[in-house]
This record gives C-alpha cells, structure tokens and sequence, in this order.
C-alpha cells in the first residue's frame, strides 16, 4: 500500500492500489531520495487525463514496473490542477528537453528535486518510435550509478532553462516604457495576427488539435465594436457557432470539452473542464450581448446549467473536471449508434422520435467516429429544437445517466471555483437569471468557509471536507475578481467588497516581487523550489499576472484604493514589452492593459431599475458598476439619487436620467479612444 489513499485529490487517489510504492509530493519523499541517493521519478497529471489512465493501466499498475521503480528509485505523484506550481517547473524542463510537453508528465530528477530527464507518456513496449517505460528506467537508473557526472550536467542545464523562464519578468523590467502599452495598437497588431490564422470555413485559429480560445473570441468582439470591422465579427461568430455545432459542444447534456482532435471541431477529446465551461460561457454571453443572437444565450444557459448541476457540490463548491473516459472507453458516455438511439426511443414508447431526433444529431448507420456518433449540427443550422427533438433530447439525457458515467474529480479548487462563481456572476447580472445569481454566492460562500484559514491564507484544494496545499497567486486574482463581480450583481459592499479588500492587500503583501512589480506563482510562505517563477504567460487559462491585473484594477475602480490600481498598473508596465512583441502569448495580459487608459465607472444612484437594466444589458468590459447603497469610496461622492454617472478615474459626464441618455454615453466606451478623458459639466474628479 503506498501513501495516496488518504489525499485530498481524486487523481492521486486513483493510483492508491498501484504496485508502485508512491509518496506524495513533501518532506517525507524528498528526505528519504536524500537519505538513500536515489533519484525522484516524478509522474503529474491530473483525473481527466485520458492518457494519463492509459500509462496507469500499461506501466503503473504493472508489478514489475514498480519493482524496477522501487529498486531505483523514490516514486512521487503529483496532481497538476493542485500543484500548477509544480507543474510549471518541470513542464518547462521537458519542453526543454523534448521540444513538446503533454501529461502524463515523466520527469526524473535528482533528490534535491532538479530535473535531469523528462518526458511524458512512455509505453510498456517500444512503440512509435518511443522507448518502453522499463526500458527508460533502466537507462535512467544506469546513468545515475554509472554517469553521475554527466547526470549533473544535464540537471544544471534543464534549470538553467528553467530559470531562464523564470527570468523573463526580470529582463522585462530592465525594459518598462513609463507610458504603458497602447492598447489600440496592440488589438489592432493581434487582431491582424488573429486573421493570418483563422479557419474561414470551421473558425478558430490554427489547425487540429482545436483548443477554445476565448480571450481571442473577446478580443475580436471588442475590436469590432471599437471600429465596425465586419472581419473581427466573423472571427468571433464564425468560431463560436462552429464551436457550438460541433461535437466540442454536448448537444445531450451541455457544456464542452476540453478540445476538438479534428479541424472541424466534431470529434472532442471527451473530458469537460470547469474552467473552460467558466471561459467559454463568458464568451457566448459577451457574443450574446454584443449580437443579440439567441443561439448563443442557448449556448450559454445550457453550460451554466451543466455547472450548476453535474459540476456542483452539495456543499456549495464547485467541481473541477469530468472524466473523457466511462468504464474504460473513450467518449463511452455520449455517443451513439443509430440501432442504440431507435432503441432509446422505442424503449421509452416513442419510436417516431428516431427519425427526426437521428437527422437533427446527425447520426447514421455508419458512424462518424469509430463506428459510433458524436452528436453534432450542421454549421449554419439552427440550435433551438423542435419539439420533437427536444423530446427525443431528454430520452437521451436519460439513457445517458443510465450508462456508466465518467469519473468526476470531485475537488474543489480555489482558482476554479472562483472562475466559475465570476462567471455564473456576471451572466445573472446581464440575462436576470436568478438561480445563477444564487449559485454563484453559494459557490463564493463556500470558498470563504471553508478554503480560508482562520488567519486569512488562503489555500488551493478541498476534497471531503478538508483543505490543503497553499494557495497561489491565481487564486487570490480570482477570489478577488469573484468578489467585484459579485458585487455588482448585488450591491452588497459589506459583504463583497470587504471581502475583495481583504483578498486583496493579502495578495500584494504574499506575492509582489518587489524588483519587478509582477505577481510571483507561490506566497513567501510557500516552499522553496527549484525556482520561484512569475506567471506571465496564457496557457489555458489567464495567466496569474493577467487575472492579478485585471481583479486589482476593477477593485480599486470601485473603492478607490490607490495601493491596488499602482499594482495593477505596475503588472500592465511590466508586460508590455511581451505584448508589443507577442501579444497572442499573453492576450488575457492585453485585455486587462485597457483598463488602465479606458477603465470607466458606472454608478446607478437610488431605485432606477430602468436604468440598472440598461447598464446590464450592455457588454462593458472595461467598466464597473456600482448601484445600491452608497459606500465611503470616492465613486460615491455627491451622487444624487435618480441619476446614473458614467466617469473615468472618477471624472464623470453629465448625470444621465433617462435610459436613452445612459445609453448614449455607454456606448462612447468602446469606441475609439475609450471613455472621454474630461467631464461634462457638473462634476470633476475628487
């Protein structure tokens, strides 16, 4: 029995009964590789990795395997979606190493954790030009009995890249223009980029393997309202209805995949990720607003809906991940047959249901995928079912829960869930949806209760009622940016506000470096690393300086908090040699650097509902709100009630009393130039 059965996540859980003689990641691993001399083979991945299951199955469940690895040397697993820490590191070791990085990740290091030699998924025998895993670990154990020397080597080479990495906000601070970068001109550099790339005919932005982006889909919807490019639209929309008709999208249940193995987003790798159902929604609702097409709010309710229901805790949390895999097959759970979707509707009394309900999905005799059907719709048809396909749909949820289904990794992870509240947040504010506006303050609630110590620091993962693993800089961004939108949603400032502060001042105090300005990915109270990095670039999610900028600079536009906006000003100055010279690594970087110069503040002062609904129907994403009861911050100074403001760094326009009025001056926003940088009349900065 090794030490994983009484972790907090599923997937170390998962390898509990493995031969192998697993530690966690700590103390206890790392003294007795010291004490022994033997090297680390540390494997990371994470519960819905599909081939991370495959190399379980093949090698670690394998009796002779874990012998060769006890032998040689000490066994620890990590969970990447609580360790991206971790992950980071030695993530830029085998992309170092091997050009390519993916999970299951297989690096080999020395006891004081330094990687010598890495690569990810190993077969049981040599296969595609890849060595057998016990052929690599008897390579590996033989150098470092055999080559200690040149084992050093190498391991002081794979951290130098490594640091180098780690580096970059150094290099980039010796570079900082006082002036910050020009967003416009940045959009419009990213956007023409965006355009080299894109699929005209199926969207997105590059060939197989498809992942979402979102922050591209935003920022192509953004350019377009900033100066009417038809090009920018069909980039955004093009993208999302192909997203939304293909198989990355779950016709039966809602929700997406994590990515489309094909070009025309039809076949999926079948796991489904909070946090891309947090981004991608957030997208569909911006495309929504900015449109007005309904397919994209179908699109919407139905993934908050997935959350809500198969991704939520009854204790209130939010879960992290559902399986691509049910009992052992690949996309088992979603797919059909023509004979077994008859059989569904003849079963349920309803025979006459196949024929329409097999012609909407697209399935056939034949197939569309190894002899079966991922459910998809033509690109171009309609979304919203007839009666009878809708009908037949709820045969086929119902079957589907039937059927073996996939695993859930059932942590909770900070950064996620707060992802998920903001994002369940933001569209009940704009849609009036009042059980996403309740499920987001449940998921927020259940974050401070119980991921929160009593002294204030914040942890990362919680599983079975308990916590653990020191939270990271993203987690805190999220937290915060979770709490302004919550705010907004409500206008409870005690409550949410305070909160955001709180998360807020810690964050700066636990993780600014001081040299730079940019968010480091661990506390100062963390443990001591190969490295200490700062996040700066995307992945797929925000990086931490991205979502850090983003959350200090809303938050300080709604308190007037200067230590906050400095911090996130010092972050935006800090990248923008990285976007002037690849804005496409770090778009999300991009999208926060517009608040700085068009960041805007909306007040809503007094029982103006009409008002508030003209606000919420409109996607402001370089604005704040604020309605309710007042608060001691400046955006509340000489407010009358009856009237809404819309102000730039507190400079306001002319009070507006009317929805047409209001509507006028929000839609200055994005237009060139964003807000207007001096008042009208009436009033002038505090």
């Amino acid at each position: 029995m090794n030490r994983l059965a009484e972790e907090t996540s599923p997937y170390l859980r998962q390898h509990a009964d493995n031969p192998v003689d697993w530690y966690p990641w700590g103390d206890e691993a790392l003294a007795k590789a010291a004490s022994e001399d033997k090297p680390i083979f540390l494997s990371i991945g994470y519960a819905s990795c599909h081939w991370c299951h495959v190399m379980a199955h093949e090698s670690f469940e394998d009796t002779a395997a874990a012998e060769d690895l006890r032998r040689s040397f000490v066994a620890v697993k990590v969970d990447r979606e609580e360790r991206p820490d971790l992950d980071a590191i030695y993530m830029t070791a085998v992309q170092a190493l091997t050009g390519s990085g993916g999970w299951p990740m297989s690096v080999f290091c020395t006891p004081d954790g330094r990687p010598f030699f890495a690569g990810t998924y190993f077969p049981p025998t040599d296969r595609h030009g890849m060595p057998a895993f016990r052929a690599v670990i008897a390579a590996v154990a033989e150098a470092w009995a055999e080559r200690r020397d040149e084992v050093e080597q190498q391991a002081e080479a794979l951290v130098d890249a490594v640091r180098k990495e780690a580096r970059l906000a150094d290099e980039l601070a010796l570079r900082v223009d006082t002036d910050g970068p020009d967003f416009a001109v940045l959009l419009e550099r990213l956007v023409g980029t965006l355009s080299a790339r894109f699929d005209d005919e199926w969207g997105g932005f590059g060939g197989a393997p498809k992942f979402p982006r979102p922050t591209f889909v935003d920022l192509c919807l953004r350019h377009h309202r900033r100066t009417g490019s038809a090009r920018s639209l069909t980039m955004a929309t093009v993208t999302l209805d192909a997203m939304a008709a293909g198989g990355i999208y779950d016709h039966v249940e809602g929700g997406f995949a994590r990515y489309s193995t094909d070009r025309r987003w039809l076949v999926p790798h079948f796991e489904k990720m909070l946090t891309d159902q947090a981004l991608l929604a957030r997208a569909y609702l911006h495309a929504w607003q900015v449109t007005g097409e309904p397919a994209y709010r179908q699109v919407l309710t139905e993934t908050l809906d997935y959350v809500s229901g198969r991704l939520s805790s009854p204790a209130g949390g939010l879960y992290s991940s559902e399986d691509a895999d049910a009992a052992g097959v690949e996309g088992g759970h979603a797919t059909f047959t023509l004979a077994q979707l008859r059989a569904v509707c003849e079963a349920a009394g309803r025979a006459e249901l196949a024929e329409p309900l097999a012609e909407w999905y697209g399935v056939t005799e034949r197939g569309n995928w190894e002899g079966t059907n991922v459910l998809h719709r033509p690109l171009g048809a309609p979304l919203a079912r007839p009666e009878a396909v809708e009908e037949g749909r709820r045969l086929l949820e119902a079957e589907r829960r039937r059927r073996p289904r996939p695993g859930l990794d059932d942590k909770v992870l900070t950064e996620w869930s707060a992802m998920g509240a903001a994002a369940l947040a933001e569209a009940a504010g704009a849609t009036g949806e009042a059980r996403w506006a309740r499920r987001a303050e449940q998921a927020a609630d259940f974050l401070f209760a119980e991921l929160r110590r009593a002294d204030g620091r914040w942890l990362r993962s919680w599983q079975d009622g308990r916590a653990r693993h020191l939270a990271l800089a993203a987690d805190y961004a999220w937290v915060v940016e979770c709490c302004t939108r919550l705010y907004e949603l409500t206008g409870d400032g005690d409550r949410w506000l305070g909160r955001a502060t709180a998360t807020a001042d810690t964050l700066l105090d636990l993780f600014v470096d001081e040299s730079t300005g940019g968010l480091c990915t661990t506390g100062r109270d963390a443990e001591p690393l190969v490295v200490r990095g700062q996040e700066l670039l995307d992945s797929s999610l925000p990086s931490a300086n991205a979502a850090g900028a983003a959350a200090l600079l809303r938050l300080s536009a709604l308190t007037g908090e200067r230590r906050h906006r400095e911090a996130g000003e010092r972050i935006v100055a800090l990248v923008g040699p990285l976007l002037a010279d690849h804005p496409l690594a770090a778009a999300d970087l991009l999208a926060a650097s517009s608040l700085v110069t068009e960041g805007a503040e909306v007040v809503v002062a007094g029982e103006r509902p009409d008002l508030l609904a003209e606000v919420r129907g409109r996607w402001l994403p370089t604005s704040v709100l604020a309605f309710g009861e007042p608060d001691p911050s400046p955006l509340w100074e000489g407010r009358a009630p009856g009237a809404a403001y819309v102000c730039h760094h507190y400079a306001c326009r002319t009070p507006a009393t009317t929805p047409a009025t209001l509507g006028a001056q929000l839609d200055d926003l994005e237009r060139p130039g964003g807000p207007p940088g001096a008042p009208t009349p009436t009033e002038g900065a505090p």
